[in-house]
């Protein structure tokens, strides 16, 4: 790896981890404010019909590679519950905003994080591109938990329009880079949107497996993990002095 000149990373279950707890409070949280704003919602059924619509849409994404928003989940679930509102209601986005909140207070940085990241920005253009529907809650996450001062760029798929493992989102962590994509490696924990994506799109990979090698549970509905295989060529680490080692740099 004597060649690569930036580095990208996954966010969730590669630099950070969620509470087992976060989509509880969550949805706790989502339902309260639309009761607030004079929805009359029972917990258990609009949970079920939420869930089911972002199963739903979720799926869709994960087939066309455009990303999904949680407010057409909520109007689903709504409508279900026979209410004629839009996805743009204002009541939406609040709840939207709210439902996030929980996000802030419950997610955390895997060990050693700052100090990998602080020794390889002084060596390395570093890039961030990331799954996640709500961009101001991904970007609110990152700011908050100290990440913003090491990245050239933080692309976000809400914000882009398209998900990983879409060539696009790859494309544009090159053209953030700025430097050639056989000279980019990316760093995730998900073998089809990280690994296989960023394969197909020119980059080298890395699979980080810290969060399953240390049993930490993983929060469904975040991330969409994939089944596909790895080619056992791909690189794996656990640590982040393993990927310093890997890189020369330990």
């Amino acid at each position: 790896m004597n060649r690569i000149k930036a580095i990208g990373f996954d966010l969730f279950n590669t630099l950070v981890i969620a509470k087992p707890h976060i989509l509880g409070e969550a949805m706790r949280r989502l339902i309260n404010s639309l009761r607030q704003s004079g929805l009359s919602l029972d917990h258990e059924q609009f949970k079920k019909s939420y869930q089911e619509a972002a199963l739903k849409f979720i799926g869709k994404a994960q087939k066309d590679g455009r990303e999904t928003h949680n407010r057409f989940w909520i109007c689903t679930a709504l409508q279900s519950q026979g209410y004629d509102i839009s996805p743009d209601d204002v009541r939406i986005a609040i709840a939207v905003d709210t439902y996030f909140s929980a996000f802030f207070l419950h997610c955390y940085l895997i060990p050693d994080t700052i100090e990998m990241l602080s020794t390889l920005r002084n060596v390395y253009r570093l890039g961030l591109l990331t799954n996640f529907t709500h961009g101001p809650a991904a970007r609110e996450i990152i700011d908050k938990l100290g990440l913003n001062p090491f990245f050239n760029v933080v692309l976000i798929s809400g914000e882009l329009g398209y998900r990983k493992p879409h060539p696009l989102v790859f494309h544009q962590l090159i053209e953030h880079l700025g430097v050639e994509k056989d000279q980019i490696l990316y760093v995730g924990d998900d073998p089809e949107p990280d690994i296989t994506g960023a394969q197909k799109a020119g980059l080298q990979a890395v699979l980080t497996t810290y969060v399953r090698d240390q049993n930490i549970p993983s929060v469904p509905g975040i991330l969409v993990k994939g089944d596909e295989k790895l080619d056992c060529k791909v690189p794996k680490i656990s640590t982040w002095k393993e990927l310093l080692f890997l890189l020369g740099r330990k």
